[in-house]
């Protein structure tokens, strides 16, 4: 990725741009939800989205780390959605933006970061090894709609 290439929080002014990488990935929403979603992790204060953008300015990618804490463990932070490009994968934004997930869970106080791949996603599983995350387990993931 070009040097003159910028890294930063995500603004609203970055949806459109979010909404369409969501979807390069199998993740299509609609603006209106995504901006309902957005303005509630944008609020909450144990979340942060970051953005890159190349040198003309568009963002080729994002990123959304969140702090979690569970009754079994102590808090830690979760990498809950990156999505790079197509046109770019390869050229070091991901790794810019984990790094950026990384450092944001430093200054939180946070020693432990985790995320979920899904169990057919093979080179994102190379990718996170070769920036030293270790798989330590796989599992099921059960999902019930409920009315309302």
């Amino acid at each position: 990725m070009a040097d003159d290439a910028t890294l930063r929080n995500c603004r609203a002014t970055d949806l459109p741009a979010v909404l369409r990488l969501a979807a390069q990935l199998g993740y299509p929403s609609s603006a209106e939800s995504l901006a309902m979603r957005f303005s509630e992790i944008d609020a909450s204060g144990a979340d942060a989205v970051f953005v890159r953008e190349n040198a003309m300015g568009e963002v080729v990618g994002w990123i959304h780390v969140s702090r979690r804490t569970l009754l079994e463990s102590g808090p830690f932070a979760e990498i809950v959605g990156l999505v790079v490009d197509e046109s770019v994968r390869g050229q070091g934004v991901g790794a810019a933006l984990v790094r950026q997930a990384e450092a944001w869970a430093a200054e939180h106080g946070l020693t432990d970061i985790r995320l979920r791949s899904n169990v057919v996603r093979s080179s994102a599983h190379r990718f996170y090894e070769r920036l030293g995350y270790a798989l330590i387990k796989r599992q099921a993931v059960f999902r019930k709609q409920m009315a309302g």
